[in-house]
């Protein structure tokens, strides 16, 4: 074997090996236009530190009066009933249900951007993980709101979770809605405690930097007396891989426990196993559109263009476009499987979505989640920053319309045609929703004015001087 290797080697001339001219690997920076560490720390600093700028309090006020709306909203059905909400039979479950899993879904691009793209030690991900986490979490937030409240009697809410009481009332196990209360709950707890404890480097820099009394002691306490020391980050690095590999599994599990809300059930359009990945691919894909929705303006506003580069956009394009590739195949591969099942009743349901009284809704989901997303093929439109701005908008208005498809098409026409009928929001239904938006971006807007919107520890580890042997650039 090694003979023939030599003579191959010898048959090639030096003359035809100087012809070979391989195209060099240019590796982009993360941080851009040759950045030093000074500069990263006042950049993100600054953010907080700066005067409250007038745009923030115009944005914050506007976020109050929609928010508002979900509050008047929540008041009026406590005082008078969920039939103010436009749940009938046969749909028992409206747009609670479907903002539910909307707001669940644009929540596990943070974790997604956090843990995996951290295990994988993508270096990318240290611009955008610390907004996609508050994402996260404020999202989980908003999505906790509709079953709460969806259950009616909502004082009695505390009973879904297994308390000892004097009645021996338990919850129903063997309910999808009640593994929902222990996943969501176990995704938003360690949410949280992953993206509070990822920001104590940087609190400690505000602490220490900081002129006023009340910020030293308040961001004195929360980061718990971080100095540092190399042990405190050799704890801090072995606590965020830790929760880092927790999270993992939680990106996979809360939304396939989703899923299960539906597929668990008898219901033609319901009853069938490509839910589980299908609903995961597609939370992937809204979260990372809502990332974008967020990021890109903020990028414009603060001029962060050196820290969230187009190489970012980039990457974050690709997983939309992979995602939503997967979402559009999931919809095809409902219909084959309908057609080769051989179930009439199968058939119809997904024949119904399609061309029946909600086809409107339907077109609309698969014009914005997989026509839309394919236009970033081209790198012209990847390059047009105000037409991905417009793509990502698309791909969240795109994927609340398949939550409405999915749970209303399959209610509304069920086995009895006898007790078919037509879902129709009501005004109180309307603004809950869309207060909901302001009660996010009011969490937002403080998360903007009071919090790092980036690990300055994480980007400084991907620039060129924080490698000892020099590195590239």
């Amino acid at each position: 074997m090694s003979s023939k290797v030599t003579d191959q080697a010898d048959v090639i001339s030096p003359e035809l090996m100087k012809k070979v001219n391989p195209a060099k690997w240019e590796e982009v920076p993360l941080v851009l236009n040759k950045r030093n560490f000074h500069w990263v720390t006042e950049k993100i600093c600054g953010i907080v530190e700066q005067k409250t700028p007038t745009w923030w309090w115009w944005c914050f006020i506007t976020a109050m009066g929609i928010a508002s709306f979900t509050g008047l909203g929540l008041v009026y059905l406590v005082s008078t009933g969920v039939g103010v909400w436009g749940n009938s039979n046969p749909v028992n479950w409206g747009w609670a249900i479907v903002n539910f899993v909307f707001w669940i879904g644009i929540g596990h691009a943070g974790t997604l951007i956090s843990a995996i793209l951290c295990l994988l030690k993508q270096k990318w991900r240290t611009s955008i993980n610390r907004a996609s986490e508050a994402m996260t979490v404020f999202a989980v937030m908003c999505a906790g709101i509709f079953p709460l409240f969806h259950v009616g009697r909502v004082w009695f809410a505390w009973w879904l979770f297994p308390l000892p009481n004097a009645n021996a009332i338990w919850p129903q196990f063997r309910s999808p809605l009640e593994w929902d209360v222990f996943a969501v709950s176990t995704y938003f707890t360690v949410s949280i405690l992953f993206w509070y404890m990822g920001m104590i480097p940087d609190l400690a820099v505000l602490r220490d930097r900081a002129k006023e009394t009340w910020r030293k002691y308040f961001y004195g306490v929360l980061a718990m007396g971080w100095r540092n020391a190399n042990n405190h980050w050799r704890n801090f690095e072995m606590a965020y891989l830790l929760l880092a590999g927790l999270s993992t599994p939680l990106v996979l599990s809360v939304h396939t426990i989703v899923s299960f809300d539906f597929a668990v059930a008898n219901l033609p359009g319901w009853h069938t196993t490509i839910f589980p990945p299908y609903f995961v691919a597609g939370a992937i894909f809204s979260g990372f559109g809502m990332v974008l929705t967020l990021l890109l303006p903020l990028r414009a506003i603060f001029r962060l263009h050196d820290l969230i580069t187009e190489k970012h956009i980039d990457n974050m394009c690709k997983i939309i476009l992979a995602t939503g590739s997967m979402v559009g195949y999931a919809y095809s591969m409902e219909f084959f499987i309908a057609w080769y099942g051989a179930n009439s009743y199968e058939g119809f349901a997904f024949i119904n979505r399609a061309f029946g009284n909600y086809w409107w809704a339907y077109w609309i989901m698969v014009s914005c989640n997989v026509i839309c997303p394919q236009l970033f093929w081209f790198k012209s439109i990847k390059n047009n920053i105000p037409l991905v701005w417009i793509i990502s908008i698309f791909v969240n208005v795109g994927m609340w319309f398949e939550r409405f498809v999915i749970a209303n098409t399959t209610l509304s026409r069920d086995f009895l045609p006898s007790s078919w009928g037509y879902y129709s929001p009501t005004v109180v239904d309307i603004f809950t929703f869309f207060g909901t938006f302001g009660f996010f971006s009011i969490l937002f807007l403080l998360f903007l004015r009071f919090l790092p919107l980036m690990p300055m520890a994480e980007v400084k580890s991907v620039m060129p001087a924080a490698d000892p042997h020099g590195g590239k650039h």
